[in-house]
């Protein structure tokens, strides 16, 4: 049977990457360093994921195994050196902690051995790329290439708060994505029937960043404002649902003129899109959905991300910059990063402020549009 070591056995790990690994026939080694999470998996023979929406099921997962990669490095080792995949949903931040236990456990594969495919499932662009950069700085050895492949996937899937009650069962929407990219297998992918494999991963990436997660975000903040608890409220209230459209239209109309995608596939997706934030079944709080507003505000990702590439080619973003002007006035307790803005916004002018937040150039031409949001935010202060 063929091994898969898979870092973060929390909620997304064992809900979707790691139920499509077993599903696809693997032995299962969950990683992480949440000690009760670990024991509690060593404890049981299997848990539940539950689908929500039109095609609800439940499928048990059983034949695990779980391993506490801050304790056992050793045993970590061993099961990454016989494994033949290693995928990891640990947050993209957390990518060069992990990455020592993946170097040791490369550098321990037989020589001859097939190549591990090394995959990190995260909510970001290149995800992989981070990883294999932190892996190389970690390697013992010139034959890193000789052991392991690198390979970049794009990873859809909500899964919300789960009930107290929960245990290690999970409730997950009955939709997934899991696009990998196919080149470097050489023609040896492995057979895991819940991949979509793609010679060019860029597109379906900034497809799922600018739609699922720009318009997640947006609807939090708007729905925070309007003062609704949950994503499936907020998008029910036609003001916050009429929001989310215009930033969805206008990040589709960078897909279509970017990637080629054709406008009436852009409109189904949005469609599809609309339809999972308004799953009743899935009870996902607007303030886990909005929270980290300086990561989701930064240069590179789901508002100013988009909105920068709209102003380089002349198009409007009024609908992202509404979205930009929420997330400066969403101030939920309890999120340092939320205090962190607050605390940008009232001590540095505005003109420092938009720098710092979006890091762009004071001649890029969305920088004047972002300076008067965030003058606006701070004369409300």
């Amino acid at each position: 049977m063929s091994k898969a070591v898979h870092f973060g056995a929390g909620n997304i790990g064992r809900g979707f990457v790691g139920l499509l690994l077993h599903e696809a026939g693997y032995e299962l080694v969950f990683a992480d360093v949440a000690d009760a999470l670990i024991t509690q998996l060593q404890e049981t023979d299997s848990y539940e994921v539950r689908t929500v929406g039109q095609n609800a099921a439940t499928t048990v997962v059983d034949g695990f195994s779980a391993i506490n990669s801050t304790n056992e490095p050793e045993g970590l080792t061993e099961q990454i050196a016989s494994a033949d995949i290693v995928t990891t949903a640990v947050g993209a931040h957390i990518l060069r902690f992990v990455a020592p236990n993946i170097a040791a456990g490369i550098a321990a594969r037989p020589a001859g051995a097939p190549r591990l495919a090394v995959m990190a499932c995260e909510n970001a662009i290149n995800a992989t790329d981070l990883l294999e950069q932190e892996i190389r700085a970690n390697y013992q050895g010139e034959d890193l290439d000789e052991k392991a492949l690198f390979s970049n996937t794009a990873v859809d899937r909500i899964v919300p708060v789960q009930a107290e009650d929960a245990g290690l069962d999970v409730t997950v929407e009955d939709f997934y994505e899991w696009a990998v990219e196919r080149g470097p297998f050489g023609g040896q992918e492995p057979e895991v029937p819940g991949i979509t494999w793609v010679d060019d991963l860029g597109p379906y990436i900034e497809r799922k960043l600018f739609t699922v997660n720009t318009g997640h975000a947006t609807a939090a903040w708007h729905g925070w404002a309007a003062g609704h608890a949950r994503i499936a409220e907020a998008i029910a209230d036609r003001a916050v649902a009429q929001q989310v459209e215009a930033v969805l239209e206008e990040t589709s109309a960078l897909l279509v003129a970017k990637h080629g995608f054709a406008e009436d596939d852009m409109a189904s997706y949005r469609t599809k899109v609309l339809g999972r934030f308004a799953n009743e079944a899935l009870p996902d709080p607007v303030e886990r959905v909005g929270r980290a507003p300086l990561r989701k505000l930064s240069r590179h990702d789901r508002i100013v991300g988009p909105s920068a590439e709209l102003a380089e080619r002349g198009l409007g973003s009024e609908g992202l910059l509404a979205s930009f002007s929420a997330a400066l006035a969403f101030t939920p307790e309890g999120d340092d990063e939320v205090t962190r803005l607050q605390e940008i916004l009232r001590t540095q002018d505005a003109d420092a402020a938009a720098s710092e937040i979006t890091g762009l150039d004071t001649d890029h031409p969305l920088f004047p549009a972002v300076r008067e949001a965030i003058a606006a935010r701070q004369s409300a202060l």
